[in-house]
């Protein structure tokens, strides 16, 4: 671990700002779709970061961040830890910058996701998800060199998905509620902190599986927190084992509540989102259409922001075939 990490503090909107213009190339601006459910349902709109060429939102994220390497540091090359979409952000990135990409993988991941962070041109190296956990805390692991990019506790990387809050604003100025999915954090805190910068009176709610509820544990207490009935899932892009006490300062200011749902709402939302929207989610980029079916954010209008659709589609429909809600 670095002698001394920047001290966390909170993202201005020129940052945001900023970082809009310097990954426009990159990125795509992804469109806000109603979900019409009918009466007596929540107004929900969805944020298909799906639709990103990663599908998937972190390359916002890991755009700006490797935009703002310096270029000794890029000349070392880049490594980061991840599940499958940060690793997917930061080697596209790097490819685009010209720079060379490690993935400290976890390996359970999905073969889509491994799949494609090769095709980009990152060199794996698949890992528990202890050691993956245990390597993020640290921010080394043993033979990786290079410029370290985390895939969450990263102010460049935050202030990379905060854009997707101007976005949401733009095209849904009524909105009431944003609903984000919590692996690291670093998605609710990026798109928390710009909507709370223009518009402070929206609510801004975390969602997890209640297998893996770190952020929802640590909110009940007041501090973060360690999951210990963690459980993997077919969620594997959210709810880690804990909450990085870093990560609970970025967070504690722009999020006000907390929605734990099942695996059974969160295989119910993935299968409504495919019949309704014709939009593919992995588990992680449903848990905000489960959580907001229920009612617990309001009648809306509600903005879930679907994170991704990361999934072997074997899986996906395994797991809507075994839709146990209805």
């Amino acid at each position: 671990m670095p002698a001394t990490l920047e001290a966390v503090r909170p993202i201005e909107l020129a940052e945001i700002r900023q970082a809009r213009e310097r990954i426009a190339g990159t990125i795509v601006r992804t469109p806000l779709v109603r979900l019409d459910l009918g009466p007596g349902f929540p107004d929900i709109r969805l944020k298909l970061e799906n639709l990103q060429p990663i599908n998937a939102y972190k390359l916002r994220g890991a755009a700006n961040a490797v935009a703002m390497l310096s270029e000794s540091e890029r000349q070392r090359g880049v490594w980061t830890i991840s599940a499958g979409n940060a690793g997917q952000g930061v080697a596209y990135a790097a490819r685009n910058a010209g720079v060379p990409c490690t993935v400290v993988v976890i390996e359970t991941a999905p073969t889509s996701k491994l799949d494609r962070m090769k095709a980009l041109g990152a060199k794996l190296i698949p890992v528990s998800y202890d050691v993956a956990w245990k390597a993020l805390e640290e921010r080394s692991y043993p033979g990786v060199e290079g410029t370290f990019v985390h895939p969450f506790d990263d102010h460049n990387f935050i202030a990379g998905h905060a854009t997707m809050g101007l976005e949401i604003l733009e095209d849904a100025p009524d909105t009431v509620a944003v609903i984000a999915g919590i692996g690291g954090g670093g998605l609710i805190t990026g798109v928390g902190t710009a909507v709370k910068l223009l518009k402070p009176d929206i609510k801004v709610w975390g969602a997890e599986p209640d297998t893996a509820a770190p952020a929802a544990l640590s909110f009940a207490t007041g501090s973060p927190q360690k999951f210990k009935e963690w459980k993997a899932s077919f969620v594997d892009g959210a709810g880690g084992k804990s909450v990085f006490p870093r990560m609970w300062a970025r967070m504690k200011p722009v999020v006000d509540g907390y929605i734990v749902v099942t695996l059974d709402e969160t295989k119910h939302a993935m299968r409504l989102m495919a019949e309704k929207a014709r939009v593919i989610a992995e588990g992680a980029g449903a848990l905000p259409l489960a959580a907001a079916l229920t009612g617990k954010a309001g009648q809306g209008p509600i903005v879930a922001i679907v994170s991704g659709g990361n999934i072997d589609l074997g899986k996906f429909f395994e797991l809507i075939g075994a839709d146990g809600s209805k």
